[in-house]
């Protein structure tokens, strides 16, 4: 059977318009990271481009890897050494294309983040809030969900892990706001917002305190895992529109 293949600056280009990656002013560079064959029949999707997943893709034959946390940060070392080193030998040694997409797979009204993890605990957006509207407000669906401790066993049940939950678990939900992986610091918008209880990925001391004092319940569900999801959809929506192969693999992180 013939493999279906993409060319690999075609799928820069898509991406790119896909995700509006122009317009958001992010911390890393968004796209094609490490640049790889030319011809991509084979995608493998991970969160973070950590070497275990980079390893997973070789088991897997892979054109590219497509993840939501990639490398040069702002502010990180430059130099090539250490883990960096190993990282970018295998990718260069084996010609496998890095693709890295943050910010744009966070706000992605359909693929993105947020909408993806809206879409898993049923919750129905109806405002944004915070810069750039990363922030999603809403309200969940079904009669089972009336409280906060309702709202923490879906995201048990959903996720697979329990919630740290800063609150009463009794309190009662109307509005709930959400924003995927280190959004800790948007608790403050989320209550400006109007939310009752606010969803994200980690958790710092200062929260604590906001969280308690302003009576907002704070759900802290994993960065990781809460992140999961973006990548997944855009690899089943490239694996749909191009006729590629795709798979996700999830190299598990408890934070």
């Amino acid at each position: 059977m013939i493999r279906k293949t993409v060319d690999r600056d075609a799928l820069v280009k898509y991406l790119a318009q896909k995700l509006n990656v122009e317009q958001y002013r992010d911390y890393c560079p968004n796209g094609l990271q490490v640049e790889g064959r030319a011809e991509i029949g084979s995608i493998v999707s991970g969160v973070t481009a950590s070497l275990a997943l980079i390893e997973a893709a070789l088991d897997l034959k892979a054109d590219a890897i497509l993840v939501h946390h990639g490398y040069f940060w702002r502010g990180e070392d430059p130099r090539v050494v250490g883990i960096r080193q190993k990282r970018l030998t295998q990718l260069l040694a084996h010609q496998i294309n890095l693709f890295a997409y943050h910010l744009p797979l966070d706000m992605h009204t359909e693929l993105g983040n947020n909408a993806q993890l809206a879409k898993l605990l049923a919750l129905t957006a109806h405002g944004r809030f915070a810069e750039n509207d990363i922030g999603w407000l809403g309200r969940a669906d079904g009669a089972d969900l009336k409280t906060v401790g309702d709202l923490a066993a879906r995201i048990e049940r959903v996720l697979g892990r329990p919630p740290l939950v800063i609150g009463d678990p009794e309190q009662a939900l109307d509005t709930i706001g959400w924003c995927t992986g280190a959004a800790q610091n948007m608790l403050a918008d989320a209550i400006g917002a109007g939310a009752d209880a606010y969803i994200s990925g980690e958790i710092s001391e200062p929260t604590v305190h906001l969280a308690r004092e302003s009576g907002v319940a704070y759900l802290a569900a994993g960065h990781h895992a809460t992140e999961r999801y973006g990548v997944q959809a855009l690899g089943a929506h490239l694996a749909q529109q191009f006729g590629v192969q795709h798979r996700f693999v999830d190299i598990d992180n408890p934070v």
